[in-house]
């Protein structure tokens, strides 16, 4: 899988690709992760990005034409793969992890990052496949819905998570949110109250195990 960024912050991923389970997916060519910076599709001497709106209003509002010059080029350099363009946007459809799921059958994920103001909606109408939002609340760009969506793709693809019962077993998989979990030790001493471990998880029955976990789990709202 190849996850191309479009972003004005480049640097904003050097962290996240060498740290944890995306470092070493990437170390196994599961994945590739690239940040392109946009201004190198800029046609001017300042590598302007962004321009004031149309019928006025705050803030700057990012153009349409350099995004679809990066677009146009990293489409080309992978015209075989099964590509997604994604925007994301307040105004996108909620990511969810069915959406996830479906994308990790792709070759390729396409994601422009917006800044400022926002985008040019002829990206959205024109350019992009899918408008995206992780949540009811404003971010100051995409970089970070960008890692969300890469982290939660890149789970699913085989080989990225060292048990696949892991990926089988949790949250969302099944139409339930997953089930308490509980380690060592046995019991805690939290605000003066001694809290113990349920007892059914202690009794070596499987079976009774299995069926406290599935009535503990919730349904998805």
């Amino acid at each position: 899988m190849r996850f191309d960024i479009i972003t004005i912050f480049p640097d904003f991923f050097n962290s996240f690709t060498s740290e944890a389970l995306i470092a070493r997916a990437i170390k196994k060519k599961i994945i590739k992760i690239t940040a392109h910076n946009l201004r190198k599709w800029t046609k001017d001497n300042h590598q302007t990005v962004d321009g004031r709106p149309y019928g006025g209003g705050a803030g700057m509002v990012m153009m349409a034409e350099p995004i679809m010059k990066a677009v146009k080029k990293l489409k080309a350099q992978n015209s075989k793969r099964r590509t997604k363009i994604i925007l994301f946007s307040a105004k996108g459809k909620k990511f969810d992890q069915a959406t996830a799921k479906k994308w990790s059958k792709l070759d390729q994920l396409i994601l422009i990052c917006g800044r400022y103001e926002g985008i040019d909606d002829r990206v959205a109408e024109h350019i992009a496949d899918e408008e995206i939002s992780i949540g009811n609340y404003v971010l100051f760009g995409g970089e970070v819905p960008a890692m969300v969506v890469m982290e939660a793709v890149t789970r699913l693809l085989p080989g990225a998570v060292g048990k696949k019962e892991s990926v089988l077993n949790e949250s969302f998989a099944d139409g339930l949110l997953e089930h308490p979990h509980y380690t060592r030790p046995e019991a805690i001493k939290i605000g003066g109250k001694v809290r113990r471990v349920p007892k059914v998880l202690l009794s070596g029955n499987h079976a009774k195990i299995r069926e406290w976990r599935r009535a503990n789990s919730k349904d998805i709202i």
